[in-house]
């Protein structure tokens, strides 16, 4: 079988990045875990990311899908902070496969926010093969922001994923050019100049909003919000939530009382709901999430 990972290096920071990351993210996310940049094949074209995963080759740890916010380079995550971000899940049992989307860090093509970068996600599962400690047939996915998005119109495509998690994610891109700041940013910089009969149709196939009803009945979803987001608006997870629960059981809404877009106050919680909610699908435990 030919490699899909075309190219990978392990992060290596030196100790006052990693005291800092045990100091923000926690001690586990450096030790007893690797992360490693990574430039991997998806459909022919070249994209960043980064996998992250147990130094504990002993047994098969289950999969998790990262996917991150921002347009462009605007959101990339650079490696200190795939340290840490990756790093925690990692250190919670798990294998971490995340993406750049093409066309950013290196990468080859264009971000198209939900065109075909959405290939970028599901092309890295087929990187968990390369893994040896990676389970590659327990899934769960999550993104954050745009990445919430994109784990949405994942959704759409396949019932694959046995967890999912989306914080501050957005579900309705409000498809007007004065209102969407996203898709005035993808059309300038994919597009040029468009008609508004395209705008619109760009905007609203990436709006899950009114298509709730294609999102996977079948991957339980946890949507986390900040009540005081000024970059998403709450209102994306409740009304989402609420078209969810007219044919999906499995779906929970966790408003953060005063969060903002980044919650970083709230840290501590959103790590205790997110590895709890996989814990729960991907391991089978219950620990009261």
């Amino acid at each position: 079988m030919s490699s899909k990972i075309l190219e990978r290096k392990i992060i290596e920071l030196d100790e006052r990045r990693k005291k800092m990351i045990s100091s923000g993210w926690g001690k586990e996310a450096v030790e007893n875990v690797t992360v490693e940049k990574i430039f991997y094949d998806s459909d022919g074209v070249k994209v960043s990311g980064y996998i992250a995963y147990p130094n504990d080759f002993s047994k098969k740890f289950p999969s998790i899908i990262w996917c991150r916010g921002g347009l462009g380079e605007l959101g990339v995550i650079d490696e200190f902070n795939a340290q840490g971000i990756l790093g925690t899940i990692a250190a919670w049992g798990y294998a971490v496969f995340a993406t750049q989307y093409r066309g950013n860090d290196g990468g080859e093509g264009n971000d198209e926010f939900g065109g075909r970068d959405l290939d970028d996600v599901l092309n890295l599962i087929p990187l968990a093969e390369e893994i040896p400690n990676a389970d590659v047939n327990n899934w769960g996915i999550e993104g954050w922001s745009r990445g919430g998005m994109m784990t949405y119109l994942t959704l759409m495509k396949t019932n694959f994923f046995k967890a999912a998690v989306s914080i501050g994610g957005v579900a309705d891109l409000r498809c007007d050019k004065k209102r969407s700041k996203f898709v005035t940013k993808l059309v300038e910089r994919n597009y040029g100049k468009i008609t508004d009969e395209y705008y619109r149709e760009l905007c609203q196939s990436r709006s899950v909003i009114n298509k709730a009803e294609k999102i996977s009945a079948e991957t339980p979803l946890m949507l986390i919000h900040g009540t005081s987001d000024d970059r998403v608006p709450v209102d994306d997870s409740i009304e989402l939530a609420r078209r969810l629960l007219k044919y999906k059981s499995n779906v929970r809404l966790v408003l953060l009382e005063n969060g903002t877009h980044f919650l970083k106050n709230h840290k501590k919680e959103i790590n205790w709901l997110r590895k709890n909610w996989f814990d729960k699908y991907l391991k089978g435990e219950n620990n009261g999430a």
